[in-house]
């Protein structure tokens, strides 16, 4: 058995270290070009001013992805009072890829809003460009899908989404991986069928087609009831576009939506950051990689024969 010299083995650690670092930065570098979806992928307009808050689209949603049963049935209503230990209303997760929160905003006539949440699908994925290891695809028919045969669970992707989607699945010690809508992609979208939460809803509150067509419907809504809506497609331009677009009759910043994220995608503003975060990402496990060989060494050494000088 030959034997590795300390300068032999610091000299390789560290050319294989940068080697690795150079490539993450290089991925990296290519993700954070320009892409801007796909100019026939497909979306759904969600109108808030039909939505009655049945709770349908989750239930479709739980069976059409096999998740487990909720915490409470889709039928209990309660469900709209319950408050997250940060102060904030339900959010999705493992269990949950969709779900729907209710709003009561001043002065409405017509009641509360109840808003559906769940992945925007964006043209331009912040979840995709922060990833190094590509479990993120955005396809051509819109969906942004997530491999996690890939997922190294660095949840970078959490910290990127402008819209706080991503959520990371801690019941699996073994497997934990990120859990989020993909609009049905493997069962319905590639087929060119509707999510099953579009499908489902009785009240038509969402409208499924090519992103282009459903923004001009969404345009000539506001057009010819312009006392009914806010004069805005939320999704249309915000973050560079999303697949899943919305109308509403009150302001958007009233019922949960962040308002202040531009028209920019987010890789813009943080793409010189997220360079960085691969390369601490798989450096790190080089160097504690050396660590551990050269702490082992002097007692593999022990096991050697001898053998002369070196």
């Amino acid at each position: 058995m030959k034997k590795i010299n300390r300068r032999s083995f610091l000299k390789g650690g560290l050319a294989g270290t940068a080697v690795v670092a150079g490539t993450a930065v290089s991925k990296e570098s290519s993700a954070s070009q320009s892409f801007g979806g796909y100019p026939d992928s497909m979306g759904v307009l969600v109108d808030f001013t039909k939505c009655v808050g049945c709770r349908s689209c989750e239930a479709a949603c739980n069976k059409e992805q096999g998740l487990p049963a909720p915490d409470k049935p889709f039928d209990d209503m309660s469900v709209y009072d319950e408050i997250q230990h940060n102060g904030q209303k339900r959010r999705t997760s493992e269990k949950a890829y969709t779900i729907v929160n209710r709003y009561k905003v001043k002065d409405r006539e017509a009641g509360p809003v109840f808003r559906k949440f769940q992945c925007n699908h964006c043209n331009e994925p912040a979840c995709l460009t922060s990833c190094f290891v590509n479990a993120y695809t955005k396809t051509k028919e819109g969906a942004v899908i997530y491999d996690p045969t890939v997922c190294v669970g660095c949840r970078t992707c959490m910290i990127a989404c402008p819209f706080y989607v991503p959520a990371y699945s801690y019941s699996s010690p073994i497997n934990p991986v990120i859990k989020k809508c993909i609009m049905c992609y493997d069962t319905r979208l590639k087929f060119g069928r509707p999510p099953a939460c579009v499908e489902a809803c009785p009240q038509e509150v969402m409208t499924f087609g090519k992103r282009k067509d459903l923004i001009k419907i969404g345009n000539a809504r506001i057009r010819s009831n312009p006392d009914k809506y806010i004069d805005h497609i939320y999704g249309e331009k915000e973050v560079g576009g999303t697949a899943w677009m919305y109308l509403s009759d009150v302001p958007f910043d009233q019922i949960g939506f962040n308002t202040h994220i531009g028209e920019q995608p987010i890789i813009s503003y943080v793409k010189e950051f997220l360079t960085i975060v691969p390369m601490v990402l798989t450096i790190w496990p080089a160097l504690f990689t050396g660590f551990h060989l050269l702490a082992n060494r002097k007692e593999a050494l022990k096991n050697e024969k001898p053998s002369g000088k070196e």
